[in-house]
């Protein structure tokens, strides 16, 4: 892909994987907050959570989520169901990728990861 932009800092972070523990509003409210001190990214408003509530396939049942950061933010999609899950951290400032896997594998408890940094 092409760089258009060279003089604006980006990086993009996508995570997916299959999870184990439970997940549920709070626990992606409480994930947000573990993320962002663990990856000193600031935020400036509170996270947006939007669960499917039975509408839709069944199969895609589950919550998608976002908080925004001072610099962009971070996106999780959920799919209950299948316990899998897709995050981008899409940021202006640096932060450590290597942190941002093992917290969000353990905060997830994730028997399966892959990722891409762009």
């Amino acid at each position: 892909m092409k760089d258009l932009a060279p003089q604006i800092f980006r990086k993009r972070l996508l995570i997916e994987g299959f999870f184990t523990t439970e997940v549920s509003e709070n626990t992606l409210i409480d994930f947000f907050r573990f993320i962002t001190q663990n990856l000193q990214l600031r935020t400036y408003g509170e996270p947006i959570i939007h669960s499917t509530g039975g509408l839709g396939k069944e199969e895609n049942q589950g919550y998608d989520a976002f908080v925004p950061l001072i610099d962009s933010g971070i996106y999780i999609a959920v799919w209950s169901g299948y316990k899998f899950l897709s995050m981008i951290i899409y940021t202006c400032a640096e932060f450590d990728e290597q942190i941002a896997l093992s917290k969000t594998q353990s905060f997830f408890e994730m028997t399966a990861i892959e990722h891409s940094l762009f």
